[in-house]
């Protein structure tokens, strides 16, 4: 089996390669945060710094923290208004026809998660680095401090609200015996038996754990057989809708991606996850493994 849209994902050498062409309408992102452990989940610290010593040629960064979330949900990384969205990306410099490429550093789900939030606006023509700048780098590929300086862009946002999932919705599918709701996160913090928690332990009721570095090996997404093989021992293709969540949103598009590589085609991703869920402490959690 082949990935349903391999076009979703590029390699180094594609990107190379686009690259040394200097195609006008191509628009390569930085997207890196890091997270450093906090009482309570993780804090989340701007990867510019990182992105200013050394990055892929022709890159720009985008800051999800600070231009591309909804500052005032109190949550850290939540979704803007789709007008808020098609601002800042024409401030990035994207236009309607442009070809986009996310990559990040120290995990590839920040640049899932850039990618998970423009493919849903319904720009098509996206796609993720494989592996990211760590195998651009272990390739001995070229970087550089240079930032480009690209004008407005015209792209229109049209979102896929359908894409997203929110509490009412994620809680309806506990019953819901048409949606598989998947947890991303850790085997230990899924039980509960990790000592990180994001405030209170265990998962969402009926949910599923699809570990989102076993969908990976080496930085790169798995085969399509690979992920077919892992998503189906779960149970998550044999039901017409998947919901995923995490801790705040993010390595929950891992997930999400590699379903859409293989064709599952009606999947949202829970914006508040695991941040928004146990503040509300009549939403229950269930401890115990899968």
């Amino acid at each position: 089996m082949t990935y349903i849209h391999p076009d979703y994902l590029i390699s180094t050498e594609a990107l190379a390669g686009a690259l040394k062409s200097e195609p006008t309408d191509l628009r390569v992102f930085d997207a890196t945060v890091t997270l450093v452990p906090a009482a309570k989940g993780y804090s989340a610290v701007s990867g510019f710094k990182d992105y200013e010593q050394a990055h892929i040629p022709g890159a720009a960064f985008m800051d999800l923290m600070s231009d591309f979330s909804d500052s005032g949900s109190g949550l850290g990384f939540t979704l803007p208004s789709p007008d808020y969205l098609q601002t800042a990306y024409r401030a990035a410099g994207i236009n309607e026809d442009s070809q986009v490429v996310f990559y990040s550093s120290g995990h590839l789900m920040w640049a899932t998660r850039a990618w998970w939030m423009l493919y849903t606006c319904g720009h098509r023509n996206v796609a993720v680095l494989d592996g990211g700048i760590n195998k651009w780098k272990s390739e001995d590929r070229p970087v550089t401090t240079a930032i480009p300086d690209w004008p407005e862009g015209d792209v229109t946002v049209n979102l896929n609200s359908a894409r997203w999932a929110d509490k009412a919705t994620t809680f309806a599918a506990i019953s819901d015996e048409d949606v598989c709701t998947i947890n991303a996160l850790s085997p230990g913090v899924y039980s509960g038996e990790a000592e990180m928690s994001y405030g209170r332990k265990g998962h969402i009721e009926n949910s599923k754990n699809v570990y989102y570095d076993d969908v990976l090996k080496d930085g790169c997404f798995r085969s399509a057989d690979e992920l077919k093989d892992l998503f189906s021992s779960k149970g998550v293709l044999q039901k017409p809708r998947v919901i995923a969540y995490c801790g705040g949103g993010i390595s929950a598009t891992i997930d999400a991606l590699a379903l859409t590589l293989i064709g599952h085609d009606n999947v949202a991703v829970y914006d508040g996850s695991m941040s928004e869920w146990v503040k509300d402490e009549n939403l229950p959690l269930i401890l115990g493994e899968a």
